[in-house]
């Protein structure tokens, strides 16, 4: 059973602020980490920014999970995204 993907305010415009090319391929990879998320994830080890995160290429994406939900809390640039 798939994860249903939640995004917060603040998640929708990280998205919104990537080029074509970046959310398509966001979107592509978050539809298949709902599968099994927690297969395809790391713990964060200072969970005051999210509990846990996915890398998609250049990008992070910080969640936490609750329930049958993923909570998309932040996505950004690797080298900008823990600032």
């Amino acid at each position: 059973m798939a994860y249903r993907l939640v995004y917060t305010d603040r998640a929708v415009k990280d998205i919104q602020k990537l080029d074509v090319v970046a959310r398509r391929r966001l979107k592509r990879a978050l539809e298949g980490f709902s599968l099994s998320p927690l297969d395809h994830s790391t713990r964060l080890i200072d969970p005051k920014l999210g509990e846990y995160r996915f890398r998609v290429g250049d990008y992070r994406v910080i969640f936490d999970l609750r329930g049958q939900e993923i909570i998309i809390l932040r996505v950004g640039h690797r080298r900008e995204i823990y600032r």
